[in-house]
């Protein structure tokens, strides 16, 4: 396993345990079994070293599947329903990473300018699939009337709160029926 490797699996267990907000770099430099000045020779910061976490150690493929995406190819419905399930189990796995930052402001500012330093975000994944709805719209496979962005924004949201939900209760999470619901909705606009 590559020195880069061992940092990342250190982090992402030190992360989940710890949270973001209370996860230093020393720390997980320590996990891996090496210098903190190593760790900085393959992630610039902390921020990078989350990013990293969450795109290559995640189990959800929801990163992949948003850079798959192309217009007019299979169907939309589908395509929508792989996304549901992959942002259900992506948001399952990084709730008890990030929450932690929402407790302090300062901290969540901090961490707001550095993810838009690194060109990253929560706001990324549902821009992207905007553009993939809109392209879709623009083929005729999306009704005219179906405002890409919202939409979006409804399906994410969504599977943000079931995941969230799922912290707290039993009940199973339905990606098919959330995107049967909102499909019912656009294939009417």
């Amino acid at each position: 396993m590559s020195t880069r490797d061992r940092m990342l699996d250190a982090a992402a267990h030190v992360m989940r345990t710890k949270g973001l907000a209370r996860t230093t770099t020393k720390e997980i430099a320590k996990a891996a079994g090496f210098s903190e000045a190593a760790l900085y020779k393959h992630f610039a910061d902390k921020t990078e070293l989350f990013l990293a976490v969450l795109r290559e150690r995640a189990p959800s493929d929801l990163a992949g599947l948003l850079a798959g995406l192309e217009a007019g190819r299979g169907d939309v419905r589908e395509t929508l329903a792989g996304i549901a399930r992959a942002a259900v189990a992506f948001y399952v796995e990084t709730f008890p990473i990030a929450a932690s930052i929402f407790s302090e402001p300062a901290l969540l500012a901090a961490h707001r300018e550095a993810l838009k330093a690194h060109g990253a975000g929560p706001a990324t994944v549902s821009e992207t699939l905007a553009r993939y709805l809109a392209a879709e719209r623009a083929l005729g496979r999306l009704p005219a009337g179906v405002d890409p962005g919202a939409a979006a924004d409804l399906l994410l949201g969504a599977c943000h709160y079931q995941a969230f939900l799922g912290f707290f209760s039993d009940r199973p999470v339905d990606a098919e029926a959330l995107v049967r619901t909102l499909w019912d909705g656009v294939g009417r606009a």
